[in-house]
C-alpha cells in the first residue's frame, strides 16, 4: 500500500533526505541537503551566512539521525534503521515530542515551501513541492490530495500554516494506521 507507515518512512528518506540516492543516509547527504536548502528558501540565491545556518542545522540533524538510527555505528543509516529509529522516537507521539533536530527540519523544509513567505502553503506551493519529486500525469490528483489536508480552518488562512504543517509532518512519520489524516502531506504517494 502507497500510504502504509512503512512506505511513508520510507518516501522520507527516499525524497527528502537521500539527496545523492544511493539508497542510505550518511553525512553527505545532509552536507548536500544544507546547499539544497539555502538555495530554494534563498530562491536562487545562496549567501554564505544562509548557507552557514543550513549547514548547522542540518549537520545536527545528521548527527541526531546517526544517534538515533546508526545502530551498527558504520557511519550509515539504512531505510530499515531509519523506520526502527522513528518507531522509536515519533511514532505515537506529538510533533513537540519529536527530536529536537528534526523539528528544526521540518521548519526548515516548511520555510522553504512557502515560496512567498506569507506563512500559509497554499495550493500552489503544494502543487511545486509535489511536482519537484514526482511525476504528475493531472494536476487534478495533487490538488485533491491537498484538499484532504485541509480543515475547516485550513481553508479559512488559505491554506496550511507552520503549526498546522508540523502537525501533519508528526502524523505522518507518527501515526502508523495506513489512512491517517496526514498521507497527503508530500503529494500523492505512488513509489
Amino acid at each position: 500500500m502507497a500510504y502504509s507507515w512503512d512506505n511513508r518512512v520510507a518516501f522520507v528518506v527516499k525524497y527528502l533526505y537521500d539527496i545523492d540516492n544511493n539508497g542510505y543516509l550518511d553525512a553527505h547527504d545532509f552536507h548536500c541537503l544544507a546547499l539544497r536548502t539555502c538555495v530554494l528558501e534563498g530562491k536562487g540565491d545562496c549567501s554564505s551566512a544562509r548557507l552557514q545556518k543550513y549547514q548547522h542545522v542540518m549537520l545536527n540533524l545528521w548527527e541526531e539521525i546517526a544517534q538515533l538510527a546508526d545502530f551498527d555505528k558504520d557511519g550509515i543509516v539504512t531505510v530499515d534503521e531509519f523506520k526502527q529509529a522513528v518507531m522509536n522516537s515519533c511514532v505515537g507521539r506529538r510533533y513537540e515530542d519529536f527530536p529536537q533536530s528534526m523539528r528544526a527540519f521540518i521548519e526548515t523544509n516548511f520555510r522553504m515551501i512557502d515560496i512567498n513567505c506569507d506563512g500559509v502553503l497554499a495550493l500552489e506551493e503544494y502543487r511545486y513541492d509535489c511536482v519537484q519529486r514526482m511525476v504528475v500525469e493531472d494536476i487534478k490528483v495533487v490538488d485533491e490530495a491537498y484538499s484532504t489536508l485541509l480543515n475547516d480552518d485550513d481553508r479559512r488562512r488559505g491554506g496550511l500554516t507552520l503549526s498546522r504543517y508540523q502537525e501533519l509532518f508528526a502524523q505522518f512519520l507518527g501515526d502508523v494506521s495506513d489512512d491517517c489524516e496526514a498521507k497527503h502531506l508530500f503529494g500523492p504517494l505512488e513509489f
